[in-house]
């Protein structure tokens, strides 16, 4: 593996898209191209976003804040800039929050999410312990501790997390997913998929996600599951939405089977809705800088 493959990975999307190529880029159950794959309206900050950052600077100018209400009043703003996909502003924000106040779990847990992003994955999980010392209900910081240690290789401690968050709430499809890709890596697909399928008949599956569920245990085809998005949609938003999950767990299917160029740019679909709140989102940047290191060319001294 070297570096012209990965240039050709990476591009994967752009050139299927400007080409329109004959080969679908999808399995064989699928009659979409790359051409016509469906893709959302990218999500722009929004005229209430605005003000909120206007008003909460209006307010931060004034004199004699307490630190608690300002410590606030940073992390507020912090989650408005995470939000528009300023992620640097974001963290410099969460930052001064917890200099002002550092029993907030709110704030470790953004600051752990953004170290798993950067795969500092040691301090990503001394930021989700905080954040559990300080609120042992906390479940965003219980999920993204089983992930952080996913993708940092720690794969039975992933396992055992993301096991016992999921029995927490079993019709919950995402954690159903995130626990079946560490038991994938773990057990591989045969005893994955039937863990999964067990979860899935015991769950109360109404909720969208478990539609991506349907589709790992091949209860659906790649075009019934695109086709269900684009007509059940009810805006731009929710299809940009859906659309950022569907892509981001295709790209998993696609890399389990040894398809990095069409995970590559699944991986982009994913991001093209700048959906920046959604784990799918902030996590396929990082499945990207991964594939990346894979193609890196070996120094040899």
């Amino acid at each position: 593996m070297n570096m012209l493959k990965w240039g050709r990975v990476v591009a994967a999307t752009s050139l299927m898209m400007l080409a329109g190529c004959a080969s679908t880029g999808l399995d064989d159950k699928s009659s979409y191209s790359w051409s016509t794959l469906p893709v959302a309206m990218p999500l722009q900050p929004t005229y209430q976003q605005e003000l909120q950052l206007v008003h909460i600077d209006q307010i931060m100018q004034q004199p004699n804040i307490e630190e608690g209400e300002l410590a606030r009043l940073h992390y507020q703003r912090g989650l408005l800039y995470d939000s528009i996909g300023l992620r640097d502003l974001a963290k410099l924000e969460f930052n001064r929050s917890l200099a002002l106040n550092p029993s907030q779990s709110d704030v470790f847990n953004m600051l752990g999410v953004y170290f798993t992003q950067s795969s500092m994955f040691d301090s990503a999980y001394d930021a989700f312990e905080s954040s559990l010392e300080l609120d042992g209900e906390f479940d965003y910081a219980a999920q993204n501790l089983g992930i952080a240690l996913y993708y940092g290789g720690r794969q039975e401690l992933a396992r055992e997390k993301l096991s016992r968050h999921f029995q927490r709430n079993t019709d919950d499809a995402y954690r159903a997913l995130w626990l079946y890709l560490s038991e994938r890596k773990l057990y591989g697909e045969s005893d994955a998929t039937a863990s999964l399928r067990h979860r899935y008949e015991a769950a109360n599956t109404e909720d969208w996600g478990w539609q991506i569920v349907r589709f790992y245990l091949g209860e659906t085809t790649e075009t019934a599951f695109l086709d269900n998005i684009t007509a059940t949609s009810k805006d731009n938003i929710q299809l940009a939405e859906r659309l950022c999950e569907a892509y981001f767990y295709l790209a998993k299917h696609y890399q389990f089977s040894g398809d990095d160029e069409n995970a590559a740019a699944l991986y982009k679909l994913a991001m093209s809705g700048n959906v920046f709140q959604f784990v799918e989102h902030r996590y396929a940047l990082l499945e990207l800088s991964l594939l990346a290191q894979q193609y890196q060319p070996v120094e040899y001294r």
